[in-house]
């Protein structure tokens, strides 16, 4: 299993201390972690996701994937982080915010995924509240959006228990597992928060 390396930068790294968890950046050190828990979880997942390339668990594949999120770093416009339990660096999952648009929007969009052992734990809550948090508090972003499947229950009641509300339906939004879907559009406001992206239940 890989290590933790030391010398990551901490602004790549968000400490979720309720549930001592963290989101980090990316490695390619995280390879063998990452594509043993999606094949795990590839039943679990598939049904919620685009289409997986035929070498999305390969080296390749896994290769392009960092390719594309350290590109988004680099240009501010997304980061995708991956979830570890803290004391054993185990990863369960992942979490991003992407299409970050600064000035008069002031916007992104929040994304996750969980391996299927680790999903009904409450990890995604504590992660994503995380996440909220320095997108508003330091990223001074106004507005975070999400979309769900109206058949994903899972992640409605997620997104309702993070506080976000309900905005309609977006009619072929997303090609999700090879077909293009309907999803519920969903979004939180800075303006609905305490001033500091906490809503509802303690993030740290």
């Amino acid at each position: 299993m890989p290590l933790r390396l030391l010398n990551t930068p901490s602004n790549n790294i968000l400490f979720v201390e309720d549930g001592n968890l963290e989101l980090r950046q990316p490695l390619w050190a995280d390879f063998a972690q990452w594509q043993c828990l999606r094949k795990d979880s590839e039943d679990f997942l598939r049904k919620w996701e685009p289409r997986w390339p035929h070498d999305d668990l390969t080296k390749a594949g896994y290769r392009r994937r960092l390719h594309s999120i350290n590109r988004q770093w680099n240009m501010g416009v997304g980061k995708s982080y991956f979830l570890f339990q803290g004391k054993t660096n185990l990863l369960i999952g992942g979490a991003s915010i992407s299409k970050i648009t600064k000035g008069t929007a002031g916007s992104a969009t929040l994304g996750y995924w969980m391996g299927e052992r680790y999903s009904d734990k409450g990890y995604m809550s504590l992660a994503a509240a995380r996440l909220i948090e320095h997108s508003f508090q330091d990223l001074q972003l106004n507005r975070i959006e999400a979309a769900a499947l109206p058949s994903n229950k899972r992640s409605i009641h997620l997104l309702e228990k993070l506080g976000f509300e309900k905005e309609g339906i977006a009619r072929q939004y997303l090609e999700i597992n090879g077909a293009t879907e309907d999803h519920i559009l969903f979004a939180r406001l800075k303006s609905n928060s305490n001033g500091t992206g906490k809503q509802g239940f303690s993030v740290v």
